[in-house]
């Protein structure tokens, strides 16, 4: 097992890795503040990883509130559900609520906790690898709303995320490949000699070799936890986690939630970052071309939606949480491994980038 640490002094919580730490009973009643314990879950997780997470938990008074499974219940109905169980069932101010499942429960079980009798006791149990290399780590908690993702939520840290690497096992290959996504971000804004890692590496990863998985949920966990120290609330540093989730948002929003996963528009928006930073002559060709390649190579997709517009992307952008005071941020690259948060940017270089054929870059970089 290897422990990580997320320094934010009194609100530091540790980052448990390793193989059957579902069965880690000690690991997780360690941080477990009363006997009520609500483990919030969903229909998928559930039959896999449950029992085995209340077995751990013997001696605990127990609650499950098992929901429905896709980001296309990310709202406030479903969230109504982990009250409903809560209230239900008397928890108190002295409860723990634990999130078993991947990036969506972690966001609406974190959001009911911050929530719940003004706060109560939060743990992260993550079981796909987007949520155990990123969503789980750093307190960002919340819900979708039509018009925006994640546009309702609240900053709330949880007192320690446990991940539990064995729960890959059972993972589709392309909530795999959309968790990649995420870690290849970490090379691409701060970290370019794990790219070159990832290179020799992505095949290994796909395999679910576990050294492997473990090494990159480790060194992704670790730069997260970086960021999150110096910029807790996102007011700087912390936005360049966001490469690619602009353009990646606006996908997710205009497909509909879930038609396209969180990772793959990501991967489709960071294609569109790469693109608009070789535009502005931050980055090369080369290594734009070396950021695509590592996508295709994780199995993602490269091209934006055919059926979006210039118009579309415009529209939905503008309910991006980087807008202030009315004005267009980006998370765009100044070289591989070196991530900025612009605004001052030639809006007919934006306007190039969202009328970019993609398909025809991926094309060229075929030949």
């Amino acid at each position: 097992m290897q422990t990580l640490h997320v320094d934010l002094g009194e609100r530091g919580y540790p980052i448990y890795i390793g193989a059957g730490l579902l069965a880690r009973g000690d690991l997780v009643a360690a941080h477990i503040i009363g006997r009520q314990v609500a483990i919030v879950t969903n229909e998928t997780v559930a039959p896999l990883y449950l029992a085995a997470l209340e077995r751990s938990l013997a001696g605990h008074s127990i609650t499950t509130v098992v929901l429905p499974d896709g980001e296309s219940y990310k709202t406030w109905e479903t969230l109504q559900l982990v009250f409903d169980g809560l209230l239900g069932a008397r928890h108190d101010r002295s409860t723990t609520v634990i999130a078993l499942g991947g990036g969506v429960i972690g966001d609406m079980a974190g959001f009911a906790a911050s929530c719940y009798q003004r706060g109560v006791n939060f743990i992260q149990v993550p079981t796909t690898l987007l949520s155990q290399v990123d969503s789980s780590v750093g307190g960002k908690t919340g819900i979708n709303h039509p018009l925006g993702k994640n546009m309702v939520g609240a900053f709330y840290q949880p007192q320690a995320v446990l991940i539990d690497t064995n729960t890959l096992a059972t993972l589709p290959a392309r909530e795999l490949s959309a968790g990649l996504a995420e870690v290849i971000k970490y090379g691409l804004i701060c970290d370019e000699p794990f790219l070159t890692w990832l290179e020799a590496h992505m095949s290994a990863l796909r395999a679910l070799d576990k050294e492997a998985l473990t090494t990159a949920i480790a060194h992704s966990c670790a730069a997260k936890a970086r960021v999150v120290a110096a910029d807790e609330r996102e007011s700087g540093v912390r936005a360049t986690l966001n490469l690619g989730h602009t353009f990646g948002h606006a996908i997710e929003t205009h497909q509909g939630y879930g038609v396209w996963l969180h990772g793959e528009a990501v991967a489709a928006g960071t294609v569109m970052a790469l693109d608009m930073s070789e535009r502005l002559g931050w980055i090369t060709r080369a290594e734009r071309e070396r950021g695509v390649r590592l996508f295709i190579a994780a199995g993602l997709p490269v091209v934006p939606p055919e059926n979006m517009t210039p118009e579309d992307f415009i529209e939905h952008m503008a309910v991006d949480k980087k807008v202030l005071d009315g004005k267009l941020r980006l998370v765009l690259l100044r070289g591989l491994g070196e991530a900025t948060v612009a605004g001052d940017f030639p809006r007919e270089i934006l306007n190039a980038t969202l009328s970019a054929d993609y398909a025809a870059q991926l094309a060229q970089l075929k030949n």
